[in-house]
């Protein structure tokens, strides 16, 4: 009996102790999480259910979400939230990359020597982008002088603590001052970023009206068949794992469905032109010849059916992207002799185009992504990994690049995929913070995301009860990406 009462008094001071973070949780996070699960089937609106009307809320099931996904508007907000997502693989690859640099060994001569050319480059471009925008050269240069001075005193002196600490500054800044600084760098009329590309644009509309008018429509062809190189390499090597059996069939189905983005995205921006029609056959003759073809002579192997999801999708995702943005030159190509003709060029109008808006906002997020949470994590994976792995591959005779393919690459498996899941989680859930500060959602709504449609609906318009199931709708999003996780991360990525 006293040792029941002596368990059960442990018990009471234990709870006694966790009682405030159990009401916390409670009152910020369950209650909040029922009550909104239940306001997505009824009708409130702070405009007629107050305590001024004597309105009743009324419980109409589904009709919220009958009305969202007969919305427009909301169609139009996930696409700008996916399309935002496409640069989730260009910053992990640009996060890799800065993780790769500060994990190598900075003793000796030539890694010294590779330091002062690296600062020394980077100290000219930007000399030079402070000349092409007009600031008061001597003034500027003493001043940018000094601080790549003092970064590489202290880098020789702290070697890769100190670049690391640098790359990793600016994830403390505050979000929306980070914003409203790059909104006044991407003002048409002031801003350095269109005072740097004016002269750049006017050479460019000088050298486009001495060409002949096919020149546009060539160089849209050159720019096509990059992208198709690109597209190219990565179906050689999806056909190349199916051959090897290192594909399941769920993980070969998702980057099929993956892969074939840039084929609808292509058509639909080119609108149907011979240019798109070109782009879709080859897609699809490369798709037959490199993955459909090998696999019809190749039978499934009998393995799990996310096996090499996790070592594909990066890469898969990387060239999505690169030929998407292979393709968006392909269209200014075909526009830029018209345009240098009339003498229309000039630099964009950035955060106040319709068509400019999300790529400037992209451009923001890639910056602040590079030196993040991902590179530390990446930092930490490499640093992780065993020397012994190397040391045989340099046996072996593998060079640098086979290294990290067949290396580091494989062994980076578990933080890329984690590191992928939470990226998108992230991109479904984001967007709110960098549209309400830069353009308010604006213009025509091209950089309303889900999570600032939320905003509008409950907090602008007032109906919470539609606003709730929005919320919902994109909780089942995240909960999708979230079973992937569970379904793929936890085993395959260890195979």
């Amino acid at each position: 009996m006293s040792a029941a009462r002596n368990t059960f008094r442990r018990l009471l001071t234990g709870l006694t102790f966790l009682a405030p973070s159990i009401a916390g949780f409670l009152a910020f996070t369950v209650i909040p999480l029922v009550l909104s699960f239940i306001l997505a089937f009824t009708n409130w609106d702070v405009r007629r259910h107050n305590m001024f009307r004597a309105e009743p809320i009324e419980f109409i099931g589904l009709a919220n979400f009958e009305r969202m996904f007969s919305h427009p508007a909301f169609w139009q907000y996930l696409g700008n939230t996916l399309f935002f997502m496409l640069g989730i693989p260009v910053a992990i690859m640009g996060s890799l990359i800065a993780a790769l640099l500060l994990t190598k060994e900075l003793n000796g001569p030539a890694a010294l020597r590779r330091i002062h050319f690296v600062a020394m480059g980077v100290l000219m471009i930007a000399l030079a982008v402070l000349l092409l925008t007009g600031y008061d050269f001597g003034n500027m240069m003493i001043l940018v002088g000094l601080l790549f001075g003092a970064i590489l005193l202290t880098g020789l002196i702290g070697r890769a603590t100190v670049y690391r600490t640098i790359f990793y500054a600016p994830h403390f800044t505050a979000g929306v001052a980070t914003f409203l600084l790059w909104k006044k760098m991407y003002n048409p009329h002031t801003g350095p970023v269109n005072a740097a590309l004016r002269p750049v644009v006017s050479a460019v509309q000088e050298t486009f009206q001495g060409l002949p008018l096919w020149t546009g429509p060539l160089l849209g062809v050159f720019m096509a068949v990059l992208g198709l190189v690109l597209i190219t390499l990565l179906y050689r090597r999806i056909g190349q794992a199916w051959i090897d059996g290192e594909l399941g069939r769920g993980a070969w189905l998702g980057l099929m469905v993956l892969s074939l983005l840039p084929v609808g995205l292509g058509w639909r921006w080119l609108q149907g032109s011979w240019l798109a029609v070109l782009i879709v056959v080859a897609h699809l003759g490369m798709l037959v010849w490199w993955v459909l073809r090998p696999g019809l002579k190749t039978p499934f192997r009998q393995v799990s059916a996310g096996q090499g999801f996790a070592g594909l999708v990066l890469p898969v995702a990387g060239a999505v992207v690169g030929q998407l943005m292979f393709i968006g030159l392909a269209l200014v190509m075909l526009r830029l002799p018209g345009m240098a003709a009339a003498g229309d060029m000039a630099p964009p109008d950035w955060l106040a185009d319709f068509y400019w808006a999300k790529p400037a906002i992209m451009i923001m997020a890639f910056w602040a992504a590079v030196g993040s949470n991902n590179m530390i994590l990446y930092i930490a994976g490499i640093t992780n990994i065993p020397q012994e792995l190397y040391e045989a591959a340099e046996i072996d005779g593998a060079n640098s690049w086979q290294r990290f393919w067949n290396v580091t690459w494989p062994q980076l498996a578990p933080v890329t995929f984690f590191i992928v899941v939470m990226s998108v989680i992230h991109g479904l859930q984001g967007g709110f913070e960098m549209a309400r500060a830069m353009t308010q959602g604006g213009p025509a709504g091209a950089t309303t995301t889900l999570s600032y449609f939320v905003f509008i609906e409950g907090f602008e318009s007032g109906r919470l009860g539609y606003a709730s199931a929005v919320v919902w709708a994109l909780f089942a999003m995240v909960m999708f990406v979230t079973l992937l996780n569970f379904k793929f991360g936890n085993r395959n990525v260890n195979d």
